[in-house]
C-alpha cells in the first residue's frame, strides 16, 4: 500500500512513513494510490467481530508495512469498554459505538463514549498509541502542532498526555468554543501539553499550522507532526466506524444505508467517502452544515468559495464554524480522476481568487458521487434537540442536531439513515438549556470541570510567534 500527495510533488511512501508527517512536503495531503477493496464475502465474515477486531481488519488494509500482530495489539489496547465508557446511562459500552434507532429508519451512531465525550476520541486514542509505538522503535521524538475548533484539541491532548517522546502544541480560536470545551483543554496541566488561544477564527489557527508545516527547515528541525484530520492515520481510523454502523444496520450484504455527517473540516465525512470507495454499500453521504455553509453551497452549485474569519460566523454548533475544509482536497482529488496537476490548478485558483468552480464532467461526477448536503440554522438546531428529547427521550448536542436535521431533509424513503454523533450534550450546556430547559447530565468525573485551574497562552494569529513559542518549549 503506497501513498502519494494530492499535489504530486513527493515520492510514494508507506503508512508508517507518512503518519508522523501530516501535511506532505509539497503542501498536499497523503492519499493511497488506490483504495483497498472489501468484498461482500468479507463484509459477511466481519459480522461476528468486536470493534477492536474490526478496527484491526480495516487498519491492516491501509498499513501493509506493519505487522498485523502489532496492529491488533494497538487496537485491542485502544478500543476497550474501560476507555469508551463515558456515555449515557444504560449504554452498552461493550459495542464501543452502539447504534440507537430513533425510529425505524433513522438512527444515531454513538461515537462520544471516549474520555473527551466527542467522536474525535475514536481515532485519536488509536493515534496516541500508534505514535508512541512508532517513535519508540525509531528512537525519535515528535512535536505535534494542531488546530481545533472545539473537540480535536482535547481529544489529541487526552490521547497524548504523558506519552513518551511527544509534546502537543494546540491552537484554538480565542472565545469561540464552549466553556466545557475550553475547560477540557486548558485544565490539563501535564508538562507535555501546551495550549495557545489564537485571536481569530479556527481557519486562522489552521492556516498557522499549514504555514509552519510548509516551512520544511523548521518542520524538520523541530520534528513537527499533526493530529488534525490532515493526518491519514486518523482518517483511516475513522473509516472503521462506518463499517461498524453498517454492520449494525444492514440485514444483508446487499443493503445500502445512508449516513448523515455533521461537517466542518470534512474529515469525518471523508472517511465515509473512503468506506464507500472500498465497497461498503452506502447509498448516500449527507454533509450537514450550520450557517457556515461553504460545503453546502459547493454541493448545490459546484462553487467552492472560502470565507475569511470576519465572515465565519460564531454559531451554537461551534466545532463546525469552519470555512476552509482541509480534507475537501482529498475528495476533489478523487473527483478529478486523481490528477495532481488539476488539484494544483484548483488550489492555486483558491489562493488567488478565493474560490473555484467545478463544472462540466467534473460537476457531473460530483452529482453522481452520492454526496449531498443540507444546512441548519440555530432555530432549527434548538427545535431538533427539543424534538429528539420529547419524542424519543434521546438528548443530542447541537452538532448532532445539525446532522439529524440534514438526515430528515435528505431522507430517501426505504433507506436507513445513520446520523453520526459529534459529542455528548454536556459539552454545550447553554444551548441544551435553551432547547429543553434543563442542564444536560454530566458524566461521572467531569463535575466542576470549568472551575479547575487552567493553563493557556493568548497569542495573535501570527506564524512567527507560534514558531518562537515552539522553539522555547522544545
Amino acid at each position: 500500500m503506497q501513498y502519494v500527495s494530492t499535489r504530486g510533488g513527493v515520492p510514494a511512501a508507506t503508512y508508517t512513513e507518512i503518519i508522523l508527517q501530516g501535511l506532505a512536503k509539497d503542501g498536499g495531503l497523503f492519499v493511497p494510490v488506490q483504495y483497498p477493496q472489501v468484498s461482500k464475502e468479507t463484509l459477511k465474515s466481519w459480522r461476528g467481530l468486536n470493534y477492536a477486531q474490526l478496527a484491526t481488519a480495516v487498519t491492516a488494509l491501509f498499513a501493509k508495512d506493519m505487522n498485523r500482530s502489532t496492529i491488533a495489539h494497538l487496537c485491542e489496547s485502544t478500543y476497550t469498554s474501560e476507555t469508551y465508557d463515558h456515555g449515557r446511562e444504560g449504554t452498552d459500552f461493550s459495542k464501543i459505538v452502539p447504534l440507537v434507532w430513533l425510529d425505524k429508519e433513522v438512527g444515531i451512531l454513538e461515537l462520544s463514549n471516549g474520555p473527551t465525550l466527542a467522536f474525535k476520541d475514536m481515532a485519536m486514542q488509536y493515534l496516541g498509541a500508534l505514535f508512541e509505538c512508532v517513535l519508540s522503535k525509531r528512537q525519535e521524538k515528535l512535536n505535534i502542532l494542531g488546530a481545533t475548533s472545539g473537540d480535536t484539541g482535547s481529544a489529541a491532548e487526552y490521547a497524548m498526555r504523558g506519552r513518551e517522546g511527544i509534546k502537543v502544541f494546540m491552537l484554538s480560536p480565542k472565545g469561540r468554543m464552549s466553556d466545557f470545551q475550553r475547560a477540557q483543554m486548558y485544565s490539563l496541566l501535564d508538562g507535555n501539553i501546551f495550549n495557545i488561544a489564537v485571536e481569530g477564527s479556527f481557519d486562522d489557527a489552521q492556516d498557522i499550522v499549514k504555514a509552519v508545516s510548509a516551512d520544511l527547515e523548521f518542520k524538520t528541525k523541530y520534528s513537527i507532526g499533526t493530529v488534525n484530520s490532515i493526518n491519514w492515520a486518523r482518517i483511516a481510523a475513522q473509516v472503521v466506524y462506518y463499517f461498524s454502523g453498517w454492520l449494525q444496520a444492514a440485514e444483508n450484504e446487499d443493503e445500502e444505508v445512508a449516513f448523515s455527517v455533521p461537517s466542518g473540516n470534512f474529515g469525518d465525512v471523508l472517511a465515509g467517502w473512503i468506506a464507500k470507495q472500498m465497497g461498503l454499500p452506502i447509498r448516500q453521504l449527507i454533509v450537514a452544515t450550520n450557517e457556515n455553509d461553504v460545503l453546502y453551497e459547493f454541493f448545490k452549485t459546484g462553487r467552492y468559495k472560502v470565507r475569511d474569519s470576519a465572515h465565519t460566523y460564531v454559531t451554537s454548533s461551534p466545532s463546525m464554524d469552519i470555512s476552509k475544509a482541509s480534507n475537501f482536497e482529498r475528495y476533489v482529488y478523487d473527483i478529478c480522476g486523481k490528477d495532481p496537476e488539476r488539484v494544483c490548478e484548483l488550489w492555486n485558483e483558491l489562493k488567488t481568487k478565493g474560490e473555484f468552480l467545478l463544472d462540466g464532467p467534473e460537476w457531473e461526477r460530483v452529482k453522481a458521487s452520492g454526496v449531498c448536503s443540507a444546512r441548519s440554522t440555530h432555530e432549527e438546531r434548538i427545535e431538533r434537540i427539543r424534538k429528539s428529547w420529547y419524542e424519543h427521550q434521546f438528548l443530542v448536542d447541537p452538532h448532532t442536531a445539525d446532522g439529524l436535521n440534514a438526515a430528515y431533509k435528505m431522507k430517501i424513503d426505504g433507506v436507513k439513515t445513520i446520523c453520526l454523533e459529534t459529542a455528548l450534550p454536556a459539552k454545550f450546556g447553554k444551548t441544551i438549556v435553551e432547547a429543553v430547559g434543563f442542564e444536560p447530565p454530566v458524566p461521572n468525573g467531569y463535575e466542576g470541570i470549568s472551575e479547575k485551574p487552567q493553563k493557556v497562552v493568548d497569542m495573535p494569529a501570527n506564524v512567527q510567534l507560534v514558531k518562537e513559542f515552539i522553539e522555547q518549549n522544545t
